[in-house]
């Protein structure tokens, strides 16, 4: 069956980049789901202060367009995060990410499901992972938890 040559673009428009499905770059995003839970931050602190975060050093409760999450801290420590970014990075991109200087934020939205992407830069931060300096997301040398 030979297509015409509207099909052969109308084909080409569905195409999916085959390096989103690499079992690091899936993990990653899965990884980026699980790593808030819905509402609002019930650490000990938090009850504490009744929900004020002011002079924690990261934040715990974050609202993401308008749903409100809290970080999973057991499983969002900056090396935790590190580890999954790198790996997913690596695969995709077939180079190591460098680990100091500034993040490539727009190269790891290529890698990340669209409505995941407001869940990056407060991990990112949250974790310790980067700072932001005057809207530069700068990589860490050493990772907080």
């Amino acid at each position: 069956m030979k297509l015409s040559t509207d099909e052969k673009m109308t084909g080409d428009l569905f195409e999916v980049d085959k390096r989103l499905g690499l079992k690091p770059v899936v993990d990653f995003n899965a990884y980026l789901l699980a790593a808030f839970g819905d509402g609002q931050c019930t650490c000990i602190r938090c009850v504490d202060s009744q929900g004020d975060e002011t002079g924690y050093e990261y934040q715990h409760t974050f609202n993401l367009e308008g749903q409100v999450l809290n970080r999973r801290f057991a499983s969002t420590a900056g090396s935790d995060v590190l580890m999954a970014l790198k790996k997913a990075w690596l695969s995709y991109t077939k180079v190591e990410l460098e680990v100091y200087g500034s993040l490539a934020l727009a190269t790891v939205k290529e890698f990340v499901e669209p409505q995941l992407h407001k869940r990056l830069q407060p991990l990112f931060l949250a974790s310790g992972l980067v700072k932001d300096v005057d809207g530069n997301l700068q990589l860490q040398q050493q990772v907080a938890g």
